[in-house]
C-alpha cells in the first residue's frame, strides 16, 4: 500500500505581490519611479531623484512618488 504525502501551497494573487524596487543609481530602496514617454521607466531614491529633479522633469511623461509604505 502506498503512501499519499500532502503538500500545502499557497499561490500569492498577483494583485497582492509586492516587489520592492531599487534605485537605479545606487541600489537604496527607490522612492521614486519615472515613466518615461517610451512606457519604459527609471526608479530612484530620495537622495538620487531629488539630484536628477530638474532633468527627469524635462524628460518624464509621470513621476510617481511612494506614500513612504
Amino acid at each position: 500500500m502506498s503512501q499519499m504525502t500532502q503538500t500545502l501551497t499557497t499561490t500569492i494573487p498577483a494583485d497582492d505581490l509586492v516587489v520592492p524596487f531599487h534605485c537605479d543609481r545606487c541600489g537604496a530602496l527607490a522612492k521614486v519611479r519615472v515613466v518615461l514617454p517610451s512606457g519604459s521607466d527609471l526608479v530612484f531614491c530620495g537622495h538620487h531623484a531629488r539630484e536628477y529633479e530638474g532633468k527627469l522633469r524635462d524628460i518624464a511623461a509621470d513621476i510617481i512618488e511612494t506614500d513612504g509604505e
